[in-house]
């Protein structure tokens, strides 16, 4: 019953650029990404994945090496950051970000997914997962709220590195 989210490989973007369910191309380095983390994943018997290509692309490759079928389940889609997508942090109006930090949960001042919403999207995910070992195919904020539901302090500050895997207790208490 092993659980491992995986982030995807490196993104063509400028660092620093607040995206989400932005559909981006992959930098020149997937080849070499994607090779050293198919080779030091553990046996899975199922691969899901979110259906932006950043992930889609990753576990086509992940599927095709272990003679198995990438499962698209858009409930693993990263959060929706609505007018924010493609903006850089940095530039971003101070007063949003503020109206989030103060309402974490539940602010959308972009205009587009709640954390909570965020958060109940990924519960409804970790649900439909089948029992055999699974890897999901992911972003970082989804990641995020699976570590949340799964009781680890600290996970909506935990960072998660491009081509990644973080294995989820299953039968964790969820929140």
């Amino acid at each position: 019953m092993a659980l491992t989210l995986l982030r995807h490989t490196t993104p063509a973007v400028a660092p620093g650029t607040c995206y989400g369910r932005t559909d981006l191309a992959l930098a020149d380095s997937f080849e070499a990404e994607a090779a050293r983390v198919i080779a030091g994943l553990p046996e899975v018997a199922h691969v899901v994945t979110s259906p932006l290509g950043r992930c889609l692309r990753l576990a086509e490759r992940i599927a095709e090496a272990r003679g198995l079928r990438a499962e698209v389940e858009p409930l693993w889609t990263e959060m929706d950051f609505g007018r924010w997508e493609g903006v850089p942090w940095a530039e971003l109006p101070r007063d949003e970000l503020d109206a989030w930090a103060a309402d974490f949960y539940g602010a959308r001042p972009h205009g587009g997914e709640s954390v909570a919403e965020l958060r109940d999207r990924v519960a409804a995910g970790l649900a439909r997962l089948p029992a055999e070992p699974v890897v999901v195919v992911t972003h970082m904020g989804t990641i995020k709220a699976a570590l949340h539901l799964a009781g680890q302090t600290g996970a909506w500050d935990h960072t998660v590195a491009f081509g990644t895997a973080v294995p989820v207790p299953r039968g964790a208490a969820v929140r």
